[in-house]
């Protein structure tokens, strides 16, 4: 496995993988590696004749109030996770490499951040759009894997490859979930024990909402989210950002449900705040 640093270099190395005829499957990532993230990495390694995974926590998709000096960092653990991968290269960027003195042009997808996370998180996925338009421009990609439990990051990065003529293929991966169905997640490692144990209802609410909706019935959206509120309601310190029922192509929400139908949460337990969804056919 080889690691760099340079964006120059990066993209050379990228360039000439493409002019030998060879594909390369990318695995965008803020590193703390969790399974979610190896499962990306193993199936861009079965598909892919070279495979390129970055390690970059990017400052400009956090806001003022939100926890960059804080995100977990653990390269030397990450390195030794994917030396057993056997990628062919690590990326790993300082921020002045990504954002060099002067840097001024961002990227906003419109449409799809004005639901879900997008209000409350604002500037959030503008940064993301524009840290993972560089990366594929960087990385030069033929196919890149992301997580569908970020749903609506996946959206906004195929809205964003396919509105900007990109040559890669965008492919969502199913949800890798702990063993009682909590979503793996980097920021799981905030949790307490107790805490730990209480969000294990994240998921819980979401497949009795998923029941609700395939059996019809809870078909109203707002009676469906009262209902599901309950559920959360045995946890002192949990707050709801929302609960939805979007469409899953334009996250819009539905005012009467019908499938296909995103079901999407956010919430906090204590400090920690949790995303999940699950998609209904």
């Amino acid at each position: 496995m080889k690691t760099i640093s340079s964006v120059k270099e990066m993209q050379a190395y990228a360039l000439r993988q493409q002019m030998k005829g060879r594909s390369i499957g990318f695995v965008p990532t803020m590193g703390a590696l969790h399974e979610g993230h190896l499962s990306l990495v193993r199936r861009a390694r079965r598909e892919n004749d070279e495979v390129i995974v970055s390690v970059f926590v990017n400052p400009t998709q956090f806001g003022p109030k939100e926890d960059f000096k804080k995100y977990p960092r653990a390269l030397n653990a990450d390195r030794a996770l994917l030396n057993k991968e056997s990628i062919d290269v690590l990326f790993t960027p300082s921020i002045g490499e990504m954002y060099p003195q002067g840097y001024a042009t961002h990227v906003s997808v419109c449409a799809l951040t004005q639901t879900l996370c997008g209000p409350l998180r604002p500037g959030h996925f503008k940064g993301v759009a524009t840290i993972v338009a560089k990366l594929l421009q960087i990385a030069q990609p033929s196919r890149a894997y992301f997580g569908q439990k970020d749903y609506q990051q996946l959206q906004v990065i195929r809205r964003l490859a396919s509105d900007l003529n990109m040559p890669v293929k965008v492919i969502g991966c199913e949800t890798v979930r702990e063993h009682d169905g909590l979503a793996a997640s980097s920021r799981n490692r905030y949790l307490s024990a107790k805490e730990r144990d209480e969000a294990v209802l994240l998921y819980q609410m979401l497949y009795l909402g998923r029941e609700l909706i395939e059996q019809k019935i809870m078909l109203e959206p707002k009676r469906l989210e009262k209902r599901l509120r309950v559920v959360l309601s045995t946890v002192p310190k949990c707050k709801v950002d929302y609960i939805s029922a979007v469409d899953p192509e334009t996250l819009q929400p539905m005012k009467h449900i019908k499938r296909p139908v995103l079901l999407a949460a956010a919430i906090w337990i204590g400090k920690t705040r949790l995303i999940d969804n699950i998609f209904i056919p």
